[in-house]
């Protein structure tokens, strides 16, 4: 189970840390991504942390988005700085891991809206 945390309100310049907590069961994460998508537009890449390979970003918000991982503690953040009203979007994770059971699986969590007043 997937769960995103950490969407609000916020003015324009300020920022933002999303939390997505991985729990349930036994296993081990391999990525943790994030997604958004802007009412019309398809959803797209925000961020991918993946273990032994490290971070991948959308072009247009490198600079302005971390990701930042605690696989230790099976969860990873997304600090979102200087947002804009174009930034206001639902924000979910998703993760691929590793059961002992059921080798390779990945997870989609429920979103965290993100509103940016201008």
């Amino acid at each position: 189970q997937l769960q995103a945390s950490g969407g609000g309100l916020v003015q324009a310049g300020g920022s933002l840390r999303l939390t997505c907590r991985a729990s349930g069961g036994n296993f081990i994460i391999n990525s943790m991504s994030w997604y958004r998508q802007i009412p019309g537009k398809e959803r797209e890449l925000v961020a991918m942390f993946t273990r032994g390979r490290g971070t991948k970003y959308a072009d247009s918000l490198k600079g302005r988005f971390t990701i930042v991982d605690d696989f230790a503690q099976n969860r990873c953040y997304l600090q979102m700085n200087n947002l804009s009203p174009e930034d206001a979007a639902i924000y979910s994770c998703a993760a691929n891991v590793y059961t002992y059971t059921l080798g390779s699986l990945d997870y989609w969590g429920l979103g965290t809206q993100v509103t940016v007043s201008s």
